[in-house]
């Protein structure tokens, strides 16, 4: 390696690093959905999304190292790593909440807990395109489309979670109660965190495109 590859990386490293991390929480999703909408096998599935949630943190990690090592990168410094650490958060709470359930023993699932897993996936999968965009930034209308599409999606899950506690607490169960409640908050910060990337990369949008 010479010293300007040193001083002054390939831009492709950074945006191929967002693009696998939004690819990876997107398959994460796509395992919740999997998990909640048939639950069997559960200690099965859970491995397989805390696999990825491994590689996303593999991925996030060389991320920091790149911008470490890196005097001029392609976008500010602060934008790869609030970028970098939404997209780890989405995979966190993904990964987190799908160990709730198997740790609380959980025996079923729900229409609320398929309905944000869904969300969440369909987040995921927006915020992914959304990454796409921002190595060339030639449709800024189209990643502005994305985000609203998730800040929308967000909102749903906000709505979702207020039907779910309301319902929740129309039981007598109290330890059933505080373990729903946990996983149902869980779920929507997932969407939070896709609110997060959708709300950096708009960021980037503006000040780059």
């Amino acid at each position: 390696m010479g010293l300007r590859d040193w001083i002054i990386p390939n831009d492709y490293i950074f945006f191929d690093i967002f693009e696998q991390l939004a690819d990876t929480t997107t398959e994460a999703g796509r395992l919740l959905v999997e998990l909640v909408n048939d639950y069997t096998d559960v200690e099965v599935k859970v491995k397989e999304i805390k696999n990825l949630e491994h590689q996303g943190d593999a991925l996030a990690h060389r991320a920091y190292a790149e911008l470490n090592r890196s005097f001029i990168t392609p976008l500010e410094p602060g934008e790869i790593s609030r970028l970098t650490t939404a997209l780890d958060d989405i995979l966190d709470y993904i990964d987190g909440t799908a160990r709730l359930m198997l740790n609380y023993g959980i025996e079923e699932t729900d229409e609320y807990m398929q309905e944000f897993a869904k969300l969440i996936y369909l987040s995921a999968a927006e915020v992914a395109v959304a990454v796409r965009e921002i190595r060339r930034i030639r449709d800024p209308k189209l990643l502005e489309q994305k985000c609203i599409e998730i800040n929308r999606l967000e909102n749903l899950a906000d709505d979702v979670l207020a039907h779910a506690i309301k319902d929740l607490f129309c039981g007598t169960d109290a330890v059933r109660i505080l373990k729903l409640k946990d996983i149902y908050e869980n779920l929507e910060l997932a969407t939070d965190k896709c609110e997060d990337a959708a709300n950096v990369l708009a960021d980037i949008a503006i000040r780059h495109s």
